[in-house]
């Protein structure tokens, strides 16, 4: 059975309608998609495609940042005041200290209290404006936690002001129209409808993959969020990464010690084995069997993208999909494709040690930020969370409102969460930090959640 043929099997398994692969072997590229783009047109999916990249869009925009650092314009380490002194948030010393980095690597820790910033060009200097009030979830430098649309945001209106254009026209100087990308963009408006791929949910495999409702993620996410692509040309940019900021026609992009820099400054992710165990400038950092490899994901909703790149092999391969997201097709497609090149291959979740017993009491409470609400308990000496589901999302994908699942202690610190629901992974949690003597942060699919009645105000620490 062919590459290809075991895709297309992955793809009726998940009740995925299409997917397009890329594989980068040695600056060379080959490329193949099954599947259709639209469950109502049918039509088929080709490697021209047009996908939706989710937060695989925060590698560019920390590769066009990167080149403003090349030049002298801007510096990771510079407190973000530098550049936009109008930044203000409810944390005197947050607002003082923060920098790039810390917004690269989701060490901000400010809350994505932005309101409604609109959809016109001045929307990254309205999200700006809008946070003078947002409050810490927590102290800055203290933990890694995800943001979906701030931190990138406010790297992308600095990016504005040093270039004295908007993001969506640094993105396209500074790296589409180098690179010679004809199938990248970062506004809606741009996209090719005609190759456009189609976003998908699914309900039941009984019933199938459904049109999404929405098409697109609202402007605000633009520069966390925003981009579409074909699986070459992310393979391109997966070429500037392996290639110490080369692109496949030798010009330079970013420089050899920006490349290394975005590689090599991480922090540590609470919850390392959904991804990894660190976060660098725009990319996660993953170990597989003691090798490094680097991932950029996203996720909007109904598509999702997915690349890792293997510096060791000098390999990239990329697979773009209109459904989902189910980490374990990614896993089984990675682990297809690089078995095949004989190189090292994604590791499955730890087992569970049901040897370990825990002081459960430490572990219990109420765990939530806007939009999200995890309770943890504990009966008959278990722990089991609470997830209260978003009730549209709820009510779409025919769920109930409350989700209650068993937490399978890895370690002291790490959880499997394994679902009921068969359209479901088993996803990891971390509940850490025990400095006040309960447990201070859940962290599940790289957000950061604090628990309720802890404080966010003890010195931050990296």
């Amino acid at each position: 059975m062919t590459i290809r043929d075991r895709v297309s099997a992955l793809l009726a398994e998940y009740g995925i309608p299409s997917a397009a692969v890329g594989v980068l072997r040695d600056g060379e590229i080959s490329e193949f998609a099954v599947g259709i783009k639209d469950v109502e047109t049918a039509e088929p999916a080709t490697p021209d495609t047009v996908y939706q990249c989710g937060s695989m869009t925060k590698t560019w925009t920390a590769l066009a940042f990167l080149q403003l650092v090349d030049e002298g314009k801007a510096d990771l380490d510079e407190p973000v005041r530098t550049y936009l002194p109008e930044f203000k948030v409810a944390d005197p010393e947050t607002t003082a200290k923060v920098t790039a980095r810390h917004l690269l690597n989701h060490t901000n820790g400010i809350e994505e209290a932005f309101g409604d910033p609109g959809e016109g060009d001045d929307i990254h200097e309205r999200m700006v404006a809008n946070i003078a009030d947002a409050p810490q979830v927590f102290p800055l430098g203290h933990t890694h936690g995800y943001s979906a649309a701030l931190g990138y945001a406010v790297l992308a209106r600095i990016m504005e002001v040093l270039d004295g254009k908007r993001w969506d026209d640094v993105l396209r100087d500074r790296l589409f129209t180098p690179l010679g990308l004809t199938g990248t963009n970062s506004r809606r408006e741009q996209v090719d409808e005609t190759r456009a791929a189609t976003g998908h949910l699914l309900r039941s495999l009984a019933e199938g993959p459904i049109v999404t409702p929405m098409a697109y993620l609202p402007r605000e996410f633009g520069p966390g969020g925003g981009i579409t692509s074909t699986v070459r040309d992310v393979l391109t940019m997966a070429h500037v990464l392996l290639n110490a900021g080369t692109a496949p026609d030798g010009r330079r992009i970013v420089s050899a010690a920006s490349t290394r820099e975005m590689l090599r400054s991480r922090v540590p992710v609470p919850d390392p084995y959904l991804f990894g165990p660190e976060w660098a400038l725009g990319l996660i950092v993953c170990d597989w069997q003691g090798e490094t490899v680097y991932a950029t994901d996203g996720n909007t909703i109904g598509q999702n993208a997915r690349l890792r790149i293997l510096p060791d092999s000098d390999t990239a391969v990329a697979v773009l999909t209109n459904g989902g997201p189910r980490e374990s097709f990614a896993r089984q497609v990675f682990t297809e494709i690089l078995g095949d090149l004989g190189a090292v291959v994604p590791p499955e979740l730890p087992k569970p040690d049901r040897a370990l017993r825990l002081d459960l009491p430490r572990y219990e409470g109420v765990y939530e930020r806007p939009g999200a609400r995890y309770e943890v308990s504990a009966e008959g000496g278990v722990l089991h969370v609470t997830l209260d589901l978003d009730p549209m999302r709820a009510e779409f994908l025919g769920k109930p409102a409350r989700l209650t699942d068993e937490l399978l202690p890895v370690s002291r610190t790490h959880f499997l969460m394994p679902s009921a629901d068969p359209l479901e992974d088993t996803r990891t949690v971390a509940i850490y930090d025990f400095t006040e003597g309960a447990a201070r942060f859940l962290h599940t699919n790289c957000r950061v959640h604090p628990r309720r009645g802890s404080s966010i105000s003890s010195p931050a620490t990296t």
